[in-house]
């Protein structure tokens, strides 16, 4: 790779790492410390409290399909800029708030921002910058954004400790407004993909007509949102369900805080892979790894090496699942195509992040770990099948080119 090239990806990578970093930790990661302190000064249950979090989901859903045709027609550049200055309204806004009516309009305001700033618009200017090439620059920025709360929970509990809650939001919304919205409008390489008109940026990889197009969307979308309702549903429940096998507290924890870390491994090797990786083949690998591991519960006896076992194959399965979600729409489509597929792709993902948490709470609650197991394995079956159905349409689909080339 030219060192202009590497230049270029080295400052992509940084600007976004450090935007997708405050993004994260000042929205969505930000209530596991707040939360609980916010709830007695504004007179609310934490459960409510807490609901921001369902707001936000089911708001970036609903903007989700509109911000893809803002990404084709704008930029990402525009569109994350929007998304500072939203998420600094919104922050603004939940530092004085007073009660329900304003928590939860900054809710809202925060959700409109996470479907401009978060995940897919930002995948999208990698792409715009690097092509079809851009799958390991976005494995190496998923890498950076998946340690927003390791970095951001200290922050900000020192902050809440020394200057109070209220301007601590003040402080997120400033990052927002003097960090990231500058580097968004100044720092960001100029995109490349987009102006090749006819060219590469118009190429997809995978040679598909319009209705076969359409299938293999429905297919992604099927397959990632199952996987991430099983990962956003099982992840608030997994210290439950290690006390409910069996596990000491401290054991439970520790197995908590072993899965963020095979996470991170499970997108560090993926960037190690670079563009020799295959998204069909990541997900395969995480819905299969994390489908044996909900099957090893079910039929072992709950032992200290069976929850060793779950952890490792479950945490690695779902970091390789959490990089394939991502670059699915890029091994599909082209790359001016990625934004607005990948935006569509996060209204049912977006759904599916906002109750499922609820739902496997309940099952857990009122069935046990088993029924939920059980649940999770079906559904893994489920998201295992439509990976293989897709999987399909692509080979069917390069064998018909390769026939129409020979007989040419």
């Amino acid at each position: 790779m030219p060192k202009s090239s590497r230049f270029r990806s080295a400052q992509t990578v940084t600007v976004l790492a450090v935007t997708q970093l405050i993004g994260w930790g000042t929205t969505f990661d930000m209530l596991g410390v707040m939360g609980r302190i916010v709830a007695p000064d504004l007179g609310l249950a934490n459960e409510v409290v807490f609901a921001g979090l369902t707001i936000m989901m089911v708001v970036s859903a609903i903007v989700g399909p509109a911000t893809g045709r803002w990404l084709g027609r704008y930029g990402a550049a525009r569109v994350l800029s929007a998304a500072s200055l939203t998420f600094a309204l919104g922050l603004l806004l939940l530092a004085a708030a007073n009660g329900i009516v304003l928590y939860a309009s900054a809710w809202v305001i925060i959700g409109i921002g996470g479907a401009f700033g978060l995940s897919a618009p930002a995948y999208t200017a990698v792409v715009e910058r690097e092509g079809a090439n851009g799958k390991r620059v976005i494995a190496i920025l998923m890498l950076f954004t998946g340690l927003s709360s390791a970095i951001f929970w200290p922050i900000l509990s020192l902050l809440n400790e020394t200057v109070g809650w209220r301007l601590t939001f003040l402080v997120c919304a400033a990052l927002q407004f003097f960090v990231c919205l500058p580097l968004h409008l100044f720092a960001l390489p100029k995109p490349i993909a987009t102006h090749v008109e006819g060219g590469a940026a118009e190429i997809a990889p995978v040679p598909l007509s319009k209705a076969a197009q359409r299938k293999a969307f429905l297919l992604i979308a099927a397959a990632t949102t199952i996987s991430t309702f099983i990962t956003f549903g099982i992840s608030p429940s997994l210290l439950e369900i290690f006390r409910q096998s069996g596990a000491s507290p401290a054991f439970a924890l520790q197995l908590g805080s072993a899965r963020g870390v095979l996470g991170i491994s499970a997108r560090f090797l993926d960037m190690l892979l670079g563009r020799r990786g295959n998204p069909m083949l990541s997900a395969i690998t995480g819905i299969s790894l994390m489908m044996f591991s909900f099957l090893t519960m079910l039929v072992a006896s709950p032992s200290t090496p069976l929850l060793v076992t779950f952890i490792l194959l479950y945490g690695f399965g779902a970091g390789v699942m959490t990089v394939a979600r991502a670059l699915l729409p890029l091994a599909l489509f082209s790359p001016r195509e990625f934004g607005l597929q990948s935006a569509r792709l996060s209204l049912p993902q977006n759904l599916a992040n906002a109750i499922a948490p609820v739902i496997f709470t309940a099952i857990l609650d009122r069935a046990g770990t088993g029924p939920a197991l059980a649940a999770c394995a079906v559904l893994a079956a489920l998201s295992l099948t439509f990976v293989l159905m897709l999987m399909a349409l692509v080979r069917g689909a390069r064998a018909s080119e390769s026939a129409i080339l020979n007989v040419s």
